[in-house]
C-alpha cells in the first residue's frame, strides 16, 4: 500500500512535467504506457521481465523524448529492484534533446532526486517494521519456551514433592512397624504369659480383654502401616528405575497409565512380572526394543511386556515364568506367554478387588 501511495505522488509529479507539452495526445500516450509498464514491472517484483521492462522503458526516452519526463516513476521501480542502473539508457535522450523543454528536464530531474528520497523513507521504514516483525516472533517465540520452561519446572517440583510424600510415608510406615509394633507384640506376649499364669478368676475376664484390645490395636496397626506402605510405592518409579538396569542394547518404551491409589499387592505383582520379564529378555532375547504398557481399566489392570525377538517356544519349566504365573494367579489374575518370530509377549491381567 506505501508503495503504491508513493507512485501516485511521483506519477503526480510527472504529469506536472507532462503538461508542459505542447501537445495534447502524445503526454496521455505516453502516461498511459508509462502507468501500464510501471504497474507490470510491480507485478514481477524480484523476476527477469521487471528488470527487462524497466530498462526498455528507459531506452525509450532516445526514440519518444518525452518519455524522459516519466523517468521517475521508472527510477522508482528499478530501486525497489535494487538495481538503480536499469534507468541509465534513458541517456539516449540526449540525442533528441532539443525536443523537450529545459523546464521539463528540471522537474524531472527534481523529481527524480524526490523519488530517491522517497524511496529511502519507505524502504527505511520496511526494513523497521521488518525487524520489529522479527523481534516480535522471537519474543513470541522466547516467552512460548519459557512458558514450557515453567510447565517443566512445575511438573519437576510436583514430583519432587511427590517423591518426598512417598518417602515419608515409607519413613512413617517403617517406624510404626519397627517401634509401636514390635512394643505391641511385645504387650502381647505379656498379656497372654499372664492369663497363663494368673490364679485369681477375677483377674482373668480383665486379662481376656486387655489381650482382646490389644490385639484389635495390633490389627489396626498393621493395616495402616500396610496402607502407608502400599501408598509409598510409585510403581512408575519403580518400573523406569528397573528399565535403567536393562543392557543398553535394547531401546525401552513405557506407556504407564494407572491411578495412584492402586492396591499395593497389585503394584508389587506388576514390579515382579516386569522385572522378571525384563530380566528374561536381556538373557534370551536377540531383539533389540522393548515394549512396556500398564493400563487401568474400570475393572482390572492390564499388563504387556514385548520384545522383537524371534521366539518360537517356551519351557513353561522356568522358574521365572513359574514365579510370574504364581504371582498373578495369587491375585486371581490371568497371565500369558505369547512366542513368535515377531517377539515374545506377556499379557497379564489383574481384576480389581
Amino acid at each position: 500500500m506505501n508503495r503504491l501511495i508513493d507512485k501516485l505522488a511521483i506519477l503526480l509529479m510527472c504529469m506536472m512535467s507532462l503538461t508542459m507539452s505542447d501537445s495534447f495526445i502524445e503526454p496521455v500516450i505516453v502516461a498511459i504506457a508509462a502507468v501500464t509498464a510501471s504497474s507490470a514491472a510491480q507485478l514481477l517484483t524480484g523476476k527477469t521481465a521487471a528488470s527487462i521492462i524497466i530498462a526498455a522503458c528507459s531506452l525509450v526516452c532516445g526514440a519518444f523524448p518525452l518519455f524522459f519526463c516519466m523517468l521517475p516513476l521508472m527510477l522508482y521501480d528499478a530501486l525497489w529492484e535494487k538495481k538503480w542502473w536499469l534507468v541509465l539508457p534513458a541517456a539516449a535522450v540526449l540525442v533528441n534533446i532539443g525536443d523537450i523543454k529545459i523546464l521539463q528536464i528540471a522537474m524531472t530531474l527534481a523529481a527524480m532526486a524526490v523519488t530517491a528520497i522517497i524511496f529511502l523513507r519507505v524502504s527505511g521504514l520496511e526494513l523497521t517494521v521488518t525487524k520489529l516483525t522479527l523481534l516480535r516472533d522471537e519474543i513470541a517465540g522466547k516467552n512460548r519456551q519459557l512458558g514450557e520452561q515453567n510447565i517443566r519446572l512445575a511438573q519437576a517440583q510436583d514430583n519432587e514433592i511427590h517423591l518426598a510424600t512417598l518417602k515419608e510415608r515409607n519413613r512413617i510406615a517403617r517406624e510404626i512397624h519397627d517401634n509401636v509394633g514390635h512394643m505391641l507384640t511385645r504387650s502381647l506376649l505379656q498379656s497372654g504369659a499372664l492369663i497363663v499364669i494368673n490364679k485369681d478368676e477375677q483377674l482373668r475376664e480383665p486379662l481376656e480383654s486387655l489381650k482382646s484390645t490389644l490385639d484389635s490395636a495390633m490389627t489396626s496397626i498393621r493395616e495402616s502401616v500396610h496402607d502407608l506402605h502400599d501408598d509409598s510405592i510409585d510403581l512408575k518409579r519403580v518400573i523406569e528405575d528397573s528399565i535403567k538396569t536393562v543392557d543398553s542394547r535394547f531401546t525401552v518404551t513405557l506407556d504407564c497409565d494407572v491411578n495412584e491409589h492402586m492396591a499395593g499387592n497389585v503394584k508389587l505383582c506388576m514390579i515382579g512380572v516386569v522385572k522378571e520379564g525384563l530380566s528374561n529378555a536381556v538373557k534370551h532375547s536377540n531383539g533389540d526394543s522393548i515394549s512396556i504398557i500398564v493400563r487401568e481399566h474400570p475393572a482390572f489392570y492390564q499388563l504387556m511386556l514385548e520384545d522383537n525377538g524371534s521366539c518360537t517356544e517356551i519351557k513353561e519349566s522356568g522358574i521365572g515364568l513359574k514365579n510370574m504365573r504364581d504371582r498373578v494367579e495369587a491375585l486371581k489374575g490371568r497371565i500369558s506367554f505369547t512366542p513368535s518370530q515377531e517377539g515374545f509377549r506377556i499379557f497379564v491381567s489383574v481384576p480389581k478387588s
